[in-house]
């Protein structure tokens, strides 16, 4: 008789989980990825404001496969790099371009990508941040509008290139302009001592009252209050209406000259072509049973930001500890399944949340207990250090980060490519760049 056979589609948090927690189960894994590489997304910020290299937070799958599942006498998991084109519910059958993969268990960790909620002309004009690619294509972005300013002799345009517009005021969009600030006041300044660093604004712009709404609201005006002291725009309780070349409309009218529109405003499911509807809530995350199986399809699980899960009350947020605590849960489900037994439901355990505003202040909350300041920037620091995989890139990233802490300095200021046309020509940049290692 032969062994089940659970694929997973996507290796990301919660994908890469389930595959390593299904590695002595008895059945035959398979987990499909596009890239032969996992990437740690939270610190995709960090790759574009040219902290730390692209690889230092993108490490080979197979590799960590080899090294997690070492100490099973015949672990029976593999990994398939490939797009995944369809999926047959009925036919239990995964299509590639190349391949048509049976299954008996199904694991859909396929992830989210940037939510753009209609506004005409984000998707064309607005750099979003979910991959390795856009995140140095916004590097290179950053860096061009430093080398062209210095030659710009009209003002206006000067100004324009010298005005960086994040929208979104959650985790990312904080991250990325207290990281945006920083460089300001770091190399940038040595860098180009003919540009005043008054010159160059900085705009956050929050459809909500406040900043942080996912953390307590004293959490949130402290990081609007930082953010100000530091220097950023904060736009509360402001839409961007529409975004053209090189500049943002709001919806009270204004317009913003900003040769870079960054967008963190949004998140929504990122599923595959499926041979029929599912059910889906906010954000078109597939509804789930308690237990994670999708509600048609008592075989086919799905986690992370593809599922929508509900505990006490409220739908969970899809961090990464949500994913990874999904992925050991699906794959103890599975466990079951296999013995005949039934599924238990998920239970996620808050361990706390935590943001890092820059200039090495930070906030955070832990069970009851919410905490700002050094400690919350040091905490943030450690907790995504202990959790990037691969002990030479913690080491990497770790020496990185006491280099720019001591010196004020990032070393990653390469412009790969003069012009952004497209996240091809990002593509195209980086290849390059681990060709040449």
């Amino acid at each position: 008789m032969r062994n089940r056979r659970v694929v997973i589609v996507g290796a990301g948090f919660g994908g890469l989980q389930a595959a390593q927690s299904l590695a002595n189960s008895g059945a035959d894994v398979l987990l499909i990825d596009r890239h032969n590489y996992h990437t740690f997304v939270p610190l995709l910020y960090q790759v574009a404001t040219g902290q730390i290299e692209p690889e230092y937070i993108a490490y080979p799958i197979r590799t960590i496969l080899r090294r997690s599942l070492f100490k099973y006498h015949k672990p029976q998991v593999q990994f398939l790099m490939a797009e995944v084109e369809h999926i047959d519910f009925s036919g239990q059958v995964v299509k590639t371009a190349n391949a048509a993969i049976n299954y008996d268990f199904l694991v859909l960790a396929t992830g989210s990508r940037t939510q753009f909620w209609g506004v005409n002309g984000a998707e064309e004009s607005a750099f979003s941040m979910r991959s390795l690619e856009e995140a140095v294509a916004l590097r290179n972005q950053i860096f061009d509008c430093f080398e062209q300013a210095i030659q710009e002799a009209d003002a206006d345009r000067r100004q324009k290139l010298l005005t960086f517009t994040i929208v979104g005021g959650g985790a990312t969009g904080v991250e990325l302009a207290g990281a945006l600030v920083e460089m300001v006041r770091g190399c940038l300044r040595r860098d180009y001592p003919t540009i005043d660093s008054k010159e160059v604004r900085i705009i956050l712009v929050q459809s909500g009252d406040r900043l942080l709404v996912e953390l307590p609201k004293k959490l949130g005006i402290y990081t609007h209050k930082k953010l100000r002291q530091l220097g950023v725009e904060v736009y509360l309780q402001t839409r961007v209406s529409q975004v053209t070349d090189g500049f943002v409309h709001l919806d009270n009218e204004e317009i913003i000259p900003s040769q870079t529109v960054i967008w963190t405003a949004g998140l929504e499911a990122n599923l595959p072509g499926v041979s029929e509807e599912l059910a889906v809530a906010h954000k078109g995350k597939i509804v789930v049973h308690p237990t994670l199986q999708v509600l048609e399809h008592p075989n086919v699980y799905a986690v992370g930001d593809l599922a929508y899960v509900e505990q006490n009350g409220k739908s969970l947020s899809g961090v990464a500890p949500e994913a990874l605590q999904q992925g050991v849960a699906v794959a103890r489900n599975i466990r079951l399944q296999m013995r005949g037994k039934s599924p238990k439901p998920f239970n996620y355990f808050n361990k706390g949340r935590l943001a890092i505003i820059g200039c090495y202040a930070g906030v955070g909350k832990i069970g009851a207990l919410a905490f700002t300041g050094f400690l919350a920037w040091l905490m943030w620091l450690g907790v995504h250090l202990v959790y990037l995989p691969g002990y030479r890139s913690r080491l990497l990233v770790l020496l990185t980060w006491l280099h720019t802490y001591l010196s004020s300095d990032r070393h990653v200021r390469l412009i790969l490519s003069s012009k952004r046309t497209n996240v091809q020509n990002s593509q195209t940049d980086l290849h390059y760049l681990q060709e040449s290692r």
